[in-house]
């Protein structure tokens, strides 16, 4: 350390430490994630270099020993929480030397561990505070009392400290007594051992209750199931908590972590006094009673109310990371001829024509239903859009009007061979006020741009929904009320997953799904399409080096997940990276033909003997995935998009009736269960224990977004407008 202002031995100080922390990450989160210490540091190693996440799960297999997207994120999480203790710890180490108080054992015990709540313990009794009472008996020279009082425990001893208290300011044995007691509560409260005592009883024995505030039960009829709540803290399910607190945050409830700190409060002072019936026992039982009311308990209480709200936060984005990798990543229609309406009654439908590219070909607004109705005119302009742009299906949005304009579509004559789509509206509105919408469609109306977006995402749902904000879309969980940064940073990389694991389509592309390729970002995808446009389409996956701000990092990173259809090079439209292209031309070589030859014809392929590829760099699960690009190059791993309708008889709320099976399709997941669009302006609830005939702990193991299933309604509240749903079959 006295050698650190020479330049040199910073460097080798800094080395040493990095060289130290990385072994100490990589054997902590192995042992974290029951991985092996190589797995994770390579993986690390990978990440610090600059590599996504998508990119090192998709061609770094042999680096990570084939570690998917998820153990890579759980790997970069816990990588990054420890560099920011590391950091931490430095700090707190920094200013306790800077106080002259750290010991060998002190520096000992911070450099082992990694608990965060253990170091900031540790730190607890030297951290600088704001002028508390304990501080301010001090300034008064009372800490040789109260050191008497707590370690000597004697009468005798105490009395002869006490008087050599009373000078200066201080005018009475009992003021003394009373700092002192000040000074004794803080210590005995910041020890290490007793705060560890309480939370211990506040992880296994603390309530979490709720209760609604006096004169608000009308207003707060939303919260009705959380107007005398009571439940352990640590089984109660992150919606509940969610539930209350927002309650509480709209003042309709009044949300408690309690305990019964009597029995821990008596367990302290036991392991504190030695002898209770003394002048001194006295003085400490006060010292401790004050200080464990005043000081312990509310920190504690503090710290599980954070805690649990993190846990909430954590389950909640969880859930919502997860339906929103099952939006993105719905069957897409494909590039088809559209007509896109956005129902409406008095407004009438608008009406957008798309070609297969998603461009607007024309717009209009017809009116099918009262209270203006011209159904004949309506129809007589939709034949006329069919014919004129070669219509091949309808995308027809699912809120008010809805069901109305499908029946009216679907009645109509000259439909017979055309596919009729109910599309989800939500953040349809949100696009089409965007920044977004006004530069692709500057002199269009906003509910044009909302037609637009209901057809294009029929087409292809990832390409239209990174468009909008994730939160507006409507599949998650208490969204609003979570950690907005957490939310921010799971969403975005969730949706950089779901596109890299589709691939891109360099040459029609929007900047903004181009912007979530890996490597690339918001500078270079709006350089990317300033490039297009000025030199038109690309040709192969080499030019992406002649567009500004490219580099050979950014390339290699993102090239793999960029496809060009019709490229001079087959393997451009395909998954195979451009660093593994002269493998793939060595196989056709062995073979006597060409790559383009060899992505034709299954048969040369079968005769490819991948071991005999195998090197250093190249292992047999990148041999794999070469192979079964070879085999279907640039496929697109979504499912087929399949025609669905409602029950024609069932078109609002009265029409239901206990009993009634009928289909449905799944448009949200939560931890309780899931919520499904019958076709009326109300969502059903399959609750968990409805789901399936075993227990289950996530509705994920049964259902997924956008499934289509058969329930039986086993009650529909037409006061509360709530729908109880039992999960019959998935169709």
């Amino acid at each position: 350390m006295i050698m650190m202002r020479h330049c040199g031995k910073v460097i080798i100080f800094a080395r040493f430490e990095i060289t130290w922390n990385m072994t100490t990450f990589e054997n902590i989160i192995a042992k974290m994630l029951s991985l092996s210490s190589l797995q994770v540091k390579k993986t690390m190693a990978l990440l610090d270099d600059g590599a996504t996440i998508p990119f090192i799960s998709r061609y770094r297999k042999e680096a990570t020993g084939t570690l998917d997207e998820v153990q890579i994120e759980h790997i970069n999480d816990k990588y990054n929480r420890l560099k920011e203790l590391s950091k931490r710890k430095e700090t707190i180490l920094s200013t306790i030397e800077e106080e002259g108080k750290l010991t060998p054992e002190l520096k000992q015990r911070i450099d082992g561990s990694w608990d965060s709540t253990e170091i900031e313990d540790l730190y607890l009794p030297y951290k600088p505070k704001r002028k508390t009472r304990a501080e301010t008996a001090r300034q008064k020279g009372l800490e040789p009392l109260a050191s008497t009082m707590l370690l000597l425990q004697r009468d005798d001893s105490l009395q002869a400290s006490l008087r050599k208290s009373i000078k200066g300011d201080l005018k009475s044995e009992d003021e003394a007594l009373a700092g002192a007691r000040d000074i004794v509560a803080e210590i005995v409260c910041e020890k290490e051992e007793t705060r560890n005592r309480l939370r211990g009883a506040y992880a296994n024995h603390a309530y979490i209750t709720s209760k609604v505030i006096k004169g608000k039960e009308s207003e707060a009829q939303k919260y009705q199931g959380y107007f005398d709540f009571r439940r352990l803290l640590k089984s109660c399910h992150s919606h509940s908590l969610l539930a209350m607190r927002r309650g509480e945050a709209e003042g309709f409830l009044r949300v408690k972590i309690e305990m019964d700190n009597d029995r821990v409060l008596e367990q302290t002072k036991r392991f504190y006094i030695r002898n209770p019936h003394s002048f001194c026992g006295e003085q400490l039982d006060l010292a401790i009673t004050d200080g464990y009311k005043r000081l312990l308990v509310p920190s504690i209480e503090s710290e599980f109310n954070a805690s649990s709200k993190d846990k909430a936060d954590d389950e909640a984005i969880e859930v919502f990371a997860s339906n929103l990798r099952q939006l993105l990543l719905a069957s897409p229609l494909g590039q088809k001829n559209v007509l896109a309406v956005d129902p409406g009654f008095r407004m009438g439908c608008k009406v957008a024509c798309l070609n297969a590219q998603g461009e607007l070909l024309s717009h209009g607004v017809i009116f099918p239903h009262p209270p203006t109705p011209w159904p004949d005119e309506a129809a007589k302009q939709l034949h006329m859009w069919v014919d004129k742009y070669k219509i091949e299906a309808y995308a027809i949005g699912d809120g008010t009007g809805g069901r109305e304009t499908e029946a009216f579509v679907r009645s109509l004559p000259f439909n017979k061979d055309k596919q009729i789509f109910m599309v989800s509206e939500d953040g349809a509105s949100v696009y089409s006020a965007s920044a977004v919408a006004r530069e692709e469609f500057p002199n269009e109306d906003v509910i044009i741009r909302g037609a637009v977006s209901i057809g294009r995402r029929l087409m292809d749902p990832l390409a239209e929904l990174v468009k909008i904000d994730p939160k507006a879309i409507g599949v998650g969980q208490y969204q609003h009320d979570v950690n907005q940064t957490k939310l921010k940073q799971a969403l975005d990389r969730t949706v950089m997953n779901a596109v890299n694991s589709v691939g891109v389509d360099l040459n029609t592309a929007s900047s903004h799904l181009l912007m979530y390729v890996s490597g690339l970002g918001p500078q270079l995808a709006s350089n990317i399409i300033k490039y297009r446009s000025e030199n038109g389409t690309f040709h192969s996956r080499k030019e992406l080096m002649n567009v500004p701000r490219m580099g050979a990092k950014a390339f290699e990173q993102c090239a793999g997940f960029l496809r060009i259809s019709g490229a001079d090079n087959s393997l451009d439209n395909s998954a195979v990276h451009p660093e593994r292209y002269a493998l793939v031309e060595q196989m056709a070589k062995d073979l006597h033909c060409n790559v383009a030859e060899l992505i034709k014809d299954k048969e040369l392929q079968r005769q490819i003997s991948i071991d005999r590829y195998v090197s250093e760099d190249v292992g047999l699960p990148t041999l794999k995935d070469i192979l079964a690009e070879l085999d279907k190059p640039g496929r697109d791993p979504r499912s087929k998009i399949e025609e669905f309708s409602f029950d024609p008889d069932v078109h609002n709320f009265g029409d239901l009736k206990e009993g009634m099976e009928l289909n449905g399709i799944v448009n949200n997941i939560t931890n309780f269960g899931c919520f499904v669009n019958l076709g009326i302006h109300e969502n059903g609830l399959i609750h968990i224990s409805q789901m399936s005939e075993r227990r289950i702990s996530n509705p994920a193991e049964v259902v997924s977004l956008h499934q289509h299933v058969r329930v039986r309604i086993l009650n529909a509240d037409a006061d509360r407008r709530r729908i109880e749903l039992k999960l019959v079959s998935k169709i």
